[in-house]
């Protein structure tokens, strides 16, 4: 059924792989080079010390709330086909081809409406725990 989303998908996901690949040996390189450069002069001071706790992000609650509104947009979407379209669950392939429009509209738009308002929602979290 959606077969015309896997040769992109697998495109992108190899060319993503290749470019993270060499990016890992570039930093590694401008890595040593710097460590090179600085030698024994590089006193470490506890003033310079990165502060970790005030570092803080929140990309794992943005895609876990974006992930969770999505699964429930999928949901929503498939609890109103099957309650506004007669024969949804049915195996009748006749007359399907009439409500496929219909169909592929209400998952689209309860996947992305509900995706977004995950993302709202992670947004709303991060202003109160940034405040605290």
């Amino acid at each position: 059924m959606m077969d015309f989303i896997m040769v992109p998908t697998i495109m992108a996901i190899i060319t993503l792989g290749i470019y993270k690949l060499f990016e890992l040996f570039v930093c590694k390189k401008e890595r040593l080079m710097l460590i090179e450069k600085m030698g024994d002069k590089y006193v470490p001071d506890a003033a310079c010390m990165p502060k970790l706790y005030g570092n803080f992000s929140f990309s794992a609650l943005k895609l876990g709330c974006l992930l969770v509104g999505m699964g429930l947009g999928l949901l929503i979407g498939f609890v109103i086909c099957t309650s506004a379209i007669p024969g949804y669950l049915d195996k009748d392939v006749d007359n399907w081809r009439v409500y496929r429009e219909t169909v592929s509209l209400v998952y689209g738009a309860c996947v992305l409406s509900f995706g977004g308002i995950g993302l709202i929602t992670a947004f709303i979290a991060e202003l109160k725990l940034s405040k605290k």
